[in-house]
């Protein structure tokens, strides 16, 4: 009989819950301008769009 190893599955479950909880919460507090979570949720997206901008353009300077 097969044992299948439900830790991993659950780590991955834990993940996902904790990040849609984080999620749905965002979405639903609808920070305000120069609140701490507007603040930082602002920060991430303009480091992550930058970080696209920047590869993007590293990719295209190299064809």
């Amino acid at each position: 009989m097969k044992q299948s190893n439900r830790k991993g599955q659950s780590t991955l479950e834990y993940i996902i819950l904790v990040t849609a909880i984080i999620a749905v919460a965002i979405v639903f507090l609808r920070p305000q301008q120069g609140g701490r979570l507007y603040d930082t949720v602002n920060h991430s997206y303009g480091q992550v769009a930058g970080g696209i901008n920047t590869l993007t353009t590293n990719l295209t300077s190299s064809w």
